[in-house]
């Protein structure tokens, strides 16, 4: 089951079962809620005041048998007055304390989903749209927050409410209150259709909001690609594909909660009706005074008012549960990289010997990338891995730094398993450099930073000047607080390796794995990168996944991978000179870039 397949099929979950377990990851939701009801119910008390009040000052106090009983009347305005004040007060704390609740039990909930998108295994994030786990933690969130703050506190009320109301219509009369709940008796029935039908509908909404913010995203980011291939039409379409989709699963959506709304007036409609007529003949049967005909017919609009309210806000209960949902898959995707936390081993410092031990690997549904690889690196040894594109090269950087774990055989650093390792242990000992290093909106200090976030700004212009790039760093407009653009486009990309380079020195390392970019740079930059990188690796076990054999022929020793294999092992002058793959590598590119 892929990941995003798996992240969704809790659209099957019941609506209680998905609030039920929402809660469990957001348990602040859950604090003080037995006070909160009981304000929910000084406030629904309040509405039935003004209806009451109606009823006994127009048969007890006007129409008394020796006259108007203006005391009576009197007081009983002031004793309302006093219920509405206290109600309108009860009304007031259970609308803040609903507010509070709700929010801090959802920045709990955006936080922890947040955090569990980092820990999910990079196969997960790499089939998963980026724009679908965004909408997870933004607009998934808010539309459960939207509903917390303002459909659960009319959920709350109007629940209490029309609880309220039909007790006190059945004091008045049971007659007419079975007549108002035999008008509404269809839309009642007819709930749990529209819920699931709802529930349905508003899944796909929430999966197309995710597709289409991919869609508008990656034009964005990927703008420059776009225009030098001139297919901003073509991306047009697929925006335009996107957003259609969304307005048709929305209108779909819409649709139900029409037909629920209009039944909702219809059942309404029908009950003043039914009210009207049958009080009239309750009336003149003696059945019922003219003061509680009139209170109930305050009382049914305190019943009706809440129903309908209800069909929207179980249009709005659905669409939150479906990005509830969303948000609890994720945080139910299991993180493959286990971190053993405070039971791990810390490894020592110093350079680290490395081991394969007959590890294989492979991704989901696909064959081995890795087949049965048995290697062993000592520690301070320059080794380069080498082989076609698809060999497995670059599966080597991501086990040996644990980015994902064998499926058979075990990585051992200084003979620990990685996965006994503690994880700011191990990020502490071994740095990747990627092909092509991240850089994030803000400046060189700060970029260079994520190396050591302690770092102060001599320390960066020392680890500069340890790689022998203390006179580019001067050279820029502002030197370290120079401003590097979104994803760094505001440097070429060979001082964007630079920069990566920079943040590998600040970490110190005591392994160092090189995925080694391909980006061509001007022969000068070429030089000072290949400087820089010397004195990085000295001192330090370094692997380096090698795509240029030039860098091959700097390592104290080459490993070949062919089709998921170590076909060849030695330094790079004896490997040239056997008949195998490496020397038609060799050759191959030779004959491309020249002796």
């Amino acid at each position: 089951m892929s990941a995003a397949t798996r992240m969704d099929t809790g659209e099957e979950i019941a609506a209680l079962d998905t609030i039920r377990r929402g809660v469990k990851f957001s348990p602040e939701l859950k604090e003080g809620v037995r006070f909160t009801l009981v304000l929910a119910v000084i406030a629904s008390l309040g509405q039935v005041v003004v209806p009451i009040a109606v009823q006994q000052t127009l048969d007890r106090g006007l129409r008394s048998g020796g006259g108007p009983d203006v005391q009576f009347t009197v007081l009983l305005g002031l004793a309302a007055a006093v219920a509405i004040v206290i109600t309108g007060f009860a009304s007031y704390l259970m609308t803040r304390r609903l507010f509070t609740t709700s929010e801090r039990g959802l920045a709990t909930l955006r936080i922890k989903a947040f955090r569990h998108v980092h820990d999910l295994p990079l196969l997960t994030q790499n089939t998963e749209r980026r724009g679908a786990l965004v909408a997870r933690v933004t607009s998934d969130v808010d539309q459960v927050s939207q509903f917390l703050v303002f459909g659960g506190l009319i959920f709350v009320v109007s629940i209490g409410q029309v609880l309220v109301a039909t007790i006190v219509m059945a004091f008045y009369s049971w007659q007419l209150t079975i007549v108002v709940w035999v008008c509404f008796a269809p839309l009642f029935l007819s709930l749990r259709y529209f819920q699931r039908k709802l529930s349905a509908a508003y899944g796909v909404v929430r999966r197309q909001v995710g597709i289409m913010l991919s869609a508008i995203s990656e034009p964005v980011v990927g703008a420059a690609v776009v225009r030098s291939y001139a297919v901003e039409g073509r991306t047009q379409a697929r925006i335009d594909e996107a957003i259609d989709a969304h307005k048709a699963a929305s209108t779909k959506a819409q649709g139900f909660t029409a037909f629920s709304f209009s039944l909702g007036g219809i059942s309404a409609g029908l009950a003043n009706a039914g009210v009207i007529v049958v009080g009239v003949w309750l009336g003149f049967a003696d059945q019922i005074t003219a003061g509680e005909v009139l209170a109930f017919a305050y009382l049914v609009t305190l019943f009706v008012g809440p129903v309908q309210m209800g069909t929207q806000i179980l249009t709005d209960a659905q669409n939150a549960i479906a990005g509830w949902r969303r948000v609890i898959g994720i945080l139910e995707t299991p993180a493959d990289l286990v971190d053993p936390g405070e039971d791990g081993v810390v490894l020592p410092r110093g350079p680290l010997h490395v081991r394969f031990d007959h590890v294989t690997f492979a991704y989901p549904e696909g064959p081995p990338v890795l087949r049965d690889v048995d290697l062993e690196i000592a520690p301070g040894t320059r080794v380069a891995i080498v082989g076609e594109t698809g060999s497995g090269k670059s599966t080597f950087a991501k086990l040996l730094t644990r980015l994902m774990d064998p499926a058979e055989g075990r990585v051992l650093l200084d003979g620990v398993d990685v996965r006994e390792v503690r994880q700011d242990s191990l990020r502490r000992s071994v740095v990747l450099v990627p092909q092509e290093g991240f850089l994030f909106d803000d400046t060189l200090h700060a970029n260079a930073r994520y190396g050591r976030l302690d770092a102060t700004e001599d320390d960066v212009l020392r680890s500069a000047d340890e790689l022998g790039l203390g006179d580019w760093v001067a050279g820029l407009p502002r030197g370290l607080a120079t401003r590097v653009g979104q994803r760094g486009e505001s440097l070429s990309a060979g001082e964007r390796q630079l920069v990566a380079l920079l943040r590998a020195q600040l970490a110190d390392p005591d392994l160092l794995v090189l995925d080694e970019a391909t980006s061509a740079v001007d022969p000068a930059l070429e030089m000072r990168i290949g400087r820089a990188l010397e004195r990085l690796m000295s001192g330090r076990t370094s692997v380096t996944i090698a795509h240029r054999l030039s860098t091959a022929e700097a390592a104290d020793e080459v490993v070949v991978v062919d089709r998921g294999r170590i076909v060849q092992r030695g330094p790079h002058a004896r490997l040239v000179a056997e008949d195998g793959v490496y020397a038609g590598l060799h050759a191959s590119w030779v004959a491309t870039h020249g002796s």
